[in-house]
């Protein structure tokens, strides 16, 4: 009797697990989607009718979401995936516990929308990978996951489950535990792994509908000129996501001695400077570089609108200071905008015929995304996915892994694990 009764209360916990965690990933992943599209759009609204109200209300807002992030809710700063990177390869449980639990799940989903409803430029891709790790690490020291191994396993699914639910990508949200978060340990693609990403994304599906994030694009490329193109925007791409990478680590570990003590004895401050120029590009910009940059981006796929040739750059370094300045969220969305922004550069350098507009801003965005990330697996699929282009698999791959080597050259050490030394080192 008391070995059947283990045995019951084991298959009640692993059924919990597998079961009412990827459910509610996948519950709090769709209420961050419609909070932050939501207040997205009243925060577009608001800076139409108050063209200058970003010089008061981004300032502000940075100081404010910096220190409640501080005061009452320390971890959740940032994207979120370097502290889940983090806590999986911590085999200490003390030096993590304060990176994912409930009180960071709720903190990094207020934060991320307070972000979004000021104008930062974040994306909410980042904050619900930590969300669903902080969700299946509730499980963690219940009925048979009470070893390191189990504990990774959980939060590996949880990650994975929150980029699939947020981008209803499910194959990306598999690559991106693979590639990204198990840099160091064997990733085991068991059932377990696959139920949490496949009922999260069902959840999802029945919420939001049968989607792709940003449609069905139509580009295509000839190879007569393919291979040139693949190499041109690799290149171009993934430096410059080598550059963003290189930029936010320097800032975070390599500034200088007066800068780095004014941002620690000044954080707000500093916060408020960071909104300030975040405030300056989008006025230069006509409000382009706020939020997540969706709009402009889908634009830029469907050739149906044209944007300055400076918005890929104001768009990077407007990222560059929300990601600087403390406040939570991702740079996954952004950092399509950015890469369709150096896309576009690009469509106009090259010769008409060269290639189709679309094309060459669909291939720089994964290869923006592969330098930023060095993730070259995941910035293809998740690129693939998101736009329903399974017919430029071969280009899109072929222009990732370029791009990867080039972001490598300029930044050795990939982003996100430089940045989960970082919360390891704040413990």
């Amino acid at each position: 009797m008391p070995d059947f009764a283990v045995k019951t209360a084991d298959m009640w916990h692993r059924g919990s697990a597998w079961i009412l965690g990827p459910l509610m990933i996948g519950l709090v992943a769709v209420a961050l989607a419609t909070a932050s599209n939501y207040v997205s759009q009243l925060n577009m609204a608001l800076f139409h009718a108050f063209f200058f109200a970003p010089l008061l209300i981004l300032p502000l807002g940075f100081v404010a979401l910096t220190y409640v992030s501080r005061r009452y809710f320390s971890g959740t700063q940032g994207s979120g995936i370097p502290q889940t990177v983090a806590a999986i390869n911590e085999t200490d449980d003390a030096k993590t516990s304060h990176l994912l639990s409930i009180r960071i799940m709720i903190g990094k989903v207020m934060l991320t929308i307070g972000g979004l409803a000021v104008g930062a430029s974040i994306g909410r891709e980042g904050p619900t990978v930590q969300i669903g790790a902080s969700i299946m690490h509730m499980f963690y020291k219940r009925g048979p996951f009470q070893d390191v191994e189990q504990r990774r396993i959980l939060l590996l699914a949880g990650g994975a489950a929150g980029i699939a639910a947020a981008f209803n990508t499910p194959l990306a949200g598999i690559m991106f535990a693979i590639e990204e978060l198990s840099k160091h340990h064997v990733f085991n693609a068991n059932s377990s792994s696959l139920v949490t990403v496949i009922v999260s994304g069902l959840i999802s599906l029945a919420l939001l509908g049968n989607y792709t994030y940003f449609g069905s694009s139509g580009a295509n490329l000839e190879w007569n000129s393919g291979v040139s193109t693949i190499l041109i925007c690799g290149v171009v791409g993934g430096m410059a996501g080598g550059v963003f990478s290189r930029l936010l680590i320097a800032a975070s570990f390599g500034t200088t001695t007066r800068m780095a003590g004014f941002i620690r004895q000044r954080p707000l401050a500093f916060a408020a400077l960071c909104g300030l120029g975040v405030a300056l590009l989008g006025l230069a910009t006509d409000h382009l570089v706020f939020g997540t940059g969706y709009q402009p981006t889908q634009a830029m796929l469907e050739d149906s609108g044209s944007l300055p040739w400076y918005f890929g750059i104001a768009k990077l370094l407007a990222t560059l200071l929300s990601s600087m300045s403390g406040i939570a969220g991702g740079v996954f969305a952004p950092s399509l905008a950015v890469g369709a922004g150096v896309g576009d550069n690009l469509a106009a350098l090259l010769p008409v015929s060269y290639a189709p507009h679309s094309a060459i801003v669909l291939l720089t965005m994964a290869a923006y995304l592969s330098g930023v990330t060095r993730a070259p697996v995941t910035a293809f699929i998740i690129m693939m996915e998101m736009t329903d282009s399974h017919h430029m698999l071969l280009p899109l791959m072929a222009t990732s892994v370029v791009a990867s080597a080039m972001s490598k050259l300029i930044s050795p050490t990939p982003l996100y694990h430089a940045l989960s030394q970082k919360f390891l080192l704040q413990r």
